[in-house]
């Protein structure tokens, strides 16, 4: 089984703060770790990183084999990000920014349809975004998730903003995301959840690995 991630030595830094500092981690594909830690511990930090929307300070990432600064162009379309900002357009309605995305990433307009029923947002899939609330926005925002099919999906907060039928649907969601294959980085405070979905776990203070 080759390595969906490595970190070796990796850290952060931002102006004198160190956000990470020299985590190690190996996390095999199809496997899914659960991340947690206290506001600040560097949570956030370490999802941006393996988006490769950062690059560290000093250590190295690979991603499938790949450097994740070297390789992050070819690695992007591999890796979906579920973050507090959701990239919607908020003028278009749900079913055009599903439907666009569906035709940049070669995908059926169907697949779109399909999944907006399947999140509970059918009735609405014709509002614009701007109505929507945080939970519907989150909703919308997996599903624009799970059209790109990723390789690895690096959840932040998942179940944040999501009622009780949206947090079981969420866990459902991310069952089958496993079960496809796609290695599954979850960042939560509501470990209970969490504990139930993840092979492994990832304790983070001040940055670094420690006993949860």
């Amino acid at each position: 089984m080759s390595n969906a991630l490595e970190l070796h030595d990796v850290s952060k830094r931002y102006g004198r703060i160190w956000a990470l500092a020299r985590l190690s981690l190996v996390l095999p594909e199809g496997q899914s770790l659960l991340l947690t830690g206290h506001n600040g511990s560097g949570k956030t930090t370490l999802l941006r990183l393996l988006a490769t929307l950062f690059r560290p300070t000093t250590g190295r990432i690979l991603l499938f084999g790949q450097d994740a600064v070297s390789g992050r162009e070819a690695l992007r379309p591999r890796i979906a990000l579920l973050g507090h900002h959701t990239f919607l357009y908020d003028d278009l309605t749900a079913r055009e920014n599903c439907v666009l995305l569906a035709r940049l990433l070669g995908r059926p307009a169907a697949e779109a349809n399909a999944l907006l029923e399947r999140l509970g947002l059918g009735a609405r899939a014709d509002e614009a975004v701007r109505t929507f609330s945080a939970g519907m926005r989150k909703r919308l925002a997996i599903v624009r998730l799970l059209l790109k099919r990723p390789s690895l999906a690096l959840l932040d907060e998942p179940f944040g903003e999501l009622d009780p039928a949206g947090i079981q649907e969420m866990e459902h969601l991310v069952r089958d995301l496993s079960q496809a294959g796609a290695t599954v980085v979850l960042a939560t405070h509501q470990v209970e959840h969490g504990q139930s979905l993840c092979t492994e776990r990832l304790h983070l203070a001040a940055g670094r690995a420690a006993q949860a």
